[in-house]
């Protein structure tokens, strides 16, 4: 049974940093388009960071140049690198996940399998 399950969520003042890491059973990451998403309250859930099968990364403008996406295929781990945080990123943020091929390096697909989130505060 395919499963991804998100850690290292937690409470941070803001201009602090989180890394977020995803552990991905009964699937390859490196065969799929892989995203964060995060969801606040309030507000529509928003995709922020992908990267494709071949290691292409895209980024919401909201936290380009803040976030970086990354993925160790060896560990079959996908990790999100916050630094700079805001309170206007306090969310909770899910991994998610889509079989692709290997020109699909916008991975805008419709994303298959998800985590069940974990929680990030960022305070003032």
């Amino acid at each position: 049974q395919v499963q991804l399950v998100e850690s290292g969520g937690g409470s941070v003042q803001s201009g602090g940093s989180l890394r977020l890491s995803c552990a991905a059973s009964e699937l390859t990451i490196a065969r799929y388009c892989t995203a964060w998403f995060r969801h606040a309250p309030g507000k529509e859930r928003e995709k922020i960071a992908t990267i494709s099968s071949g290691g292409f990364t895209r980024y919401s403008d909201s936290v380009k140049g803040r976030f970086t996406i990354s993925r160790d295929n060896a560990k079959n781990k996908l990790y999100l690198q916050m630094n700079s945080l805001k309170p206007e990123d306090t969310a909770m943020y899910y991994c998610a996940a889509y079989l692709t091929y290997s020109g699909d390096i916008d991975c805008g697909g419709n994303y298959y399998y998800w985590g069940q989130g974990t929680q990030v505060t960022v305070s003032s």
